[in-house]
């Protein structure tokens, strides 16, 4: 069986390449909207992203490779992304990350049994002022506390 997008996913991206000159351009778009439908980007759906943009499968694993939001491999419902350069080290990025080990009781990019929640440490989110950073289902969290990581765990909301 081939794998193809869904009807309304399609629709989507036929709306995104309406608003680009090329079929690279709306490359990422088109990956998030992959990986929403299917979870991950596999190698079958990193194939088909490039088949419907009539790009190379190389050039569909650049992308995918260097942009963190995009996952080869399942993530959690809330997927934490904190960041552990050198800014956010210093202010207390590892101890987040390990106070995410022991609150979630997984590792590092392993989902929760119940596939809630995972985490994994990024490179720089950008946020060098206002260290440890986290980046958490389109938002970014600066100033990072237990609290608010409390808060997201007990909620399943980013407040």
């Amino acid at each position: 069986m081939t794998l193809s997008f869904s009807a309304a996913t399609q629709k989507k991206i036929d709306e995104i390449l309406r608003h680009y000159p090329n079929k690279r351009a709306p490359l990422i778009p088109v990956l998030v909207l992959a990986q929403e439908e299917f979870g991950e980007l596999r190698d079958d759906v990193k194939r088909l992203v490039a088949t419907t943009l009539e790009l190379t499968p190389s050039e569909v694993q650049e992308a995918v490779t260097f942009y963190s939001q995009l996952k080869e491999r399942p993530v959690g419902k809330i997927h934490f992304q904190v960041c552990k350069t050198l800014s956010c080290d210093l202010a207390g990025g590892e101890e987040i990350l390990e106070y995410l080990r022991e609150k979630l009781g997984v590792e590092a990019n392993v989902v929760t049994p119940d596939g809630r929640f995972s985490y994994e440490g990024v490179e720089c989110l950008a946020s060098c002022d206002t260290a440890p950073a986290m980046f958490c289902r389109g938002r970014y969290f600066e100033k990072l506390t237990r609290d608010q990581i409390d808060a997201i765990i007990r909620t399943g909301r980013l407040e």
